[in-house]
């Protein structure tokens, strides 16, 4: 089902503005935004990573694309005011919030150059966003990208409906497969900056998508373009179901689960 579904940027189907070179950091209104249990199901765009605290940033920025691949060592330590509210490894404890574990470094950083521009509005990822320079970002994105997603737990009773719309969609009504984007096994296409669905909080598909189905008036984000008539075609009960089957979504090997999503 498109940019989505973590956009939530395939597991439903998931370019974002050149991250501007960092500047100061974020004001202190940002700051004391980062309340425990802030809902990013609130924001208007994708899925991306509540803000604790403002985390440590070097003085001097990497200019806007020219930052190297992500370093993953160096990353982890940038990452640890994620922890607070997405787990120190990525796997949130709190559905409000989405596993970050196994998501691509190219999703991270898409979205958070979209929370510092402003493109995405969420009041604590802005914050967040804010100070991180284009390196930091592809850092903190490589960090997660190592982590393995903890595995989920699908509500029996809704697989069927949910593996079908998954795999399947429904030509009928106009819904497209949500695998058509992001992978038969929910990796997501790195590449196209769609998300990672495998072991997804149902709760927070589910908010995101519930987030598409009452939106209105245009958007020029891709994924949202893709996502929004999508969202409208589905009833709560498809949203219940393929959000449920996500979470239950992950490889059959410990090995699989472990490898990050992408090349």
């Amino acid at each position: 089902m498109t940019a989505m579904f973590l956009m939530m940027g395939a597991a439903v189907a998931q370019t974002a503005s050149p991250a501007k070179p960092a500047s100061t950091p974020a004001p202190a209104a940002a700051a004391t935004a980062a309340k425990p249990g802030a809902n990013p199901a609130t924001d208007t765009a994708t899925p991306g990573m509540p803000r604790a605290e403002t985390p440590t940033v070097a003085a001097n920025a990497s200019p806007a694309g020219t930052a190297k691949p992500g370093d993953a060592a160096t990353g982890q330590g940038k990452a640890a005011a994620c922890g607070a509210c997405h787990g120190l490894d990525g796997n949130s404890t709190d559905p409000q919030y989405p596993r970050l574990a196994g998501q691509s470094e190219q999703y991270i950083v898409g979205q958070l150059t979209q929370f510092k521009s402003g493109k995405r509005q969420n009041a604590i990822m802005a914050g967040f966003a804010e100070p991180l320079s284009e390196q930091d970002m592809h850092d903190i994105g490589a960090y997660f990208a190592t982590k393995a997603p903890l595995p989920g737990v699908a509500d029996q009773a809704l697989v069927e409906q949910g593996e079908t719309l998954y795999r399947q969609g429904d030509t009928a009504r106009g819904i497209p497969a949500c695998m058509a984007c992001h992978g038969p096994d929910g990796a997501g296409n790195p590449g196209a900056q769609y998300p990672r669905l495998t072991s997804q909080h149902s709760k927070y598909v589910e908010s995101r998508l519930k987030a598409w189905k009452e939106a209105s008036g245009p958007s020029d984000d891709p994924h949202t373009k893709i996502m929004m008539p999508i969202a409208q075609k589905l009833d709560d009960k498809d949203i219940a179901a393929v959000a449920s089957y996500l979470e239950g979504l992950h490889a059959n090997t410990p090995e699989q689960a472990a490898a990050p999503a992408g090349p």
